[in-house]
């Protein structure tokens, strides 16, 4: 017969804090989240409306202190989040105006049906008296 090897696993935690070992005896306590718990640092908090507000009044800022490369760098961010808006906005009429066609299928169907069900009953009945 194969003998095979036992595998011996290491338990691991379910946080997502795990301990190192060195060659001293310490501990060393490592954390695989890159923000150590806080929201991502790198996404900010803010909406798209906000933002666009900010980058434009920091362009004029920018403008009134004579620094022209800021500012357009200032603009490119505000006409970034501007498109972020018309994107939004535009996936919101979208989504009423599916909503609104899918009712209007549902509400007519249901309009037909019965009316359908009566012509169906109709035709059979005058096939059966004939």
């Amino acid at each position: 017969m194969l003998q095979r090897k036992i595998r011996r696993f290491r338990h691991r935690s379910k946080n997502r804090i795990h301990q190192r070992h060195s060659n001293n005896g310490q501990t060393n306590v490592r954390s695989h989240s890159f923000t150590n718990g806080q929201r991502n640092i790198f996404r900010s908090a803010q909406s798209a409306e906000k933002l666009f507000e900010k980058y434009s009044a920091l362009a004029k800022e920018a403008i009134s202190v004579g620094d022209k490369t800021l500012s357009e760098n200032y603009l490119q961010h505000a006409d970034h989040f501007m498109r972020v808006i018309e994107d939004k906005n535009k996936n919101r009429t979208q989504n009423k105006t599916g909503e609104n066609l899918a009712e209007n299928k549902i509400s007519s169907s249901k309009d037909t049906t019965p009316s359908q069900n009566n012509n169906l009953e109709q035709d059979k009945n005058n096939k059966n008296s004939e």
